[in-house]
């Protein structure tokens, strides 16, 4: 199901499964369609790590914290097992989420967690909750191009690994064959290859649906890139990706310049220039 503002065409990809976010990512079955509930979001406090249970041990371990979040800033990393928020012991993630959410922007919250075995407590000044859009941006440009895990090529030759397109120029397309802006974006991603190959540009179409489904379609639409399946998600959600289509840029140094959200008609000279900006700029 697709939503359409002006000419910008976003689909919320709701059945990835994620972990349990933590204030961190907004829920990806609904657009928020109205001023009052956009500002009733901006007022909500956002910590910024997303969770999972621990069965060997008391609280919830933290599976990612988000570049540049209040979690961040206050010294949060991937592993660390928060078992208290202010008065509040922790059993599951909920938990954490109703305690945050008991709190305002601007706040102050202590968070004990556990790291290396110690305990300790981190003071955390909670932000406004930003959208689903600004925590990807955020959280993928400036950074090391995720790793890719167990991607299965379907067409194409599509590469394995981020790494060993290091030196080369990459739109990485998170797509679906029943999202109709995705299917508007695949002759434009084609022309993309065709023109920029040569120079170092490489397409990758990435889709966690069925392979062989995936395949037929590639061949159907004549996809003149490189298409891969994610068949547990994983690089899917190791990139955040809650909407369709979400398309990546990652330069010659394998660092991510750019995030682009949904498809715009307007916004096709904006790619193709960055495009062409980003092949002008020699590996490091």
């Amino acid at each position: 199901m697709g939503v359409r503002r002006g000419f910008l065409w976003v689909v919320r990809a709701a059945f990835l499964p994620m972990a349990l976010p933590a204030l961190a990512v907004a829920s990806a079955s609904a657009l928020v369609s109205s001023d009052a509930a956009a500002q009733a979001q901006d007022r909500r406090p956002w910590l910024g790590i997303a969770m999972e249970p621990d069965p060997r041990a008391p609280g919830v371990r933290v599976t990612h914290v988000f570049r540049g979040s209040p979690a961040d800033r206050a010294g949060f990393r991937e592993g660390d097992r928060i078992v208290r928020v202010a008065e509040l012991a922790i059993t599951r993630g909920a938990e954490v989420v109703h305690a945050v959410s008991g709190h305002g922007v601007g706040d102050s919250v202590a968070i004990t967690f556990v790291r290396d075995g110690a305990a300790q407590t981190a003071q955390v000044l909670l932000a406004p909750f930003p959208s689903q859009d600004d925590v990807l941006r955020m959280d993928l440009i400036g950074a090391s191009a995720p790793a890719w895990r167990d991607l299965d090529i379907v067409s194409g030759n599509s590469p394995t690994s981020v790494s060993s397109l290091r030196g080369r120029v990459v739109l990485l397309d998170f797509w679906a064959t029943w999202c109709a802006p995705c299917r508007v974006l695949v002759p434009k991603l084609g022309d993309l290859q065709a023109r920029y190959g040569a120079q170092g540009l490489s397409v990758v179409g990435v889709s966690t649906e069925d392979s062989h489904e995936v395949a037929l379609f590639a061949q159907r639409m004549a996809m003149r890139y490189a298409v891969a399946v994610d068949r547990r998600a994983e690089t899917t959600r190791s990139y955040g990706v809650v909407s369709m289509p979400t398309l990546v840029i990652i330069d010659r140094r394998g660092v991510v310049r750019d995030v682009a959200i949904g498809y715009d008609p307007s916004g096709d000279a904006r790619l193709d220039a960055t495009v062409r900006g980003l092949l002008a700029e020699a590996p490091n």
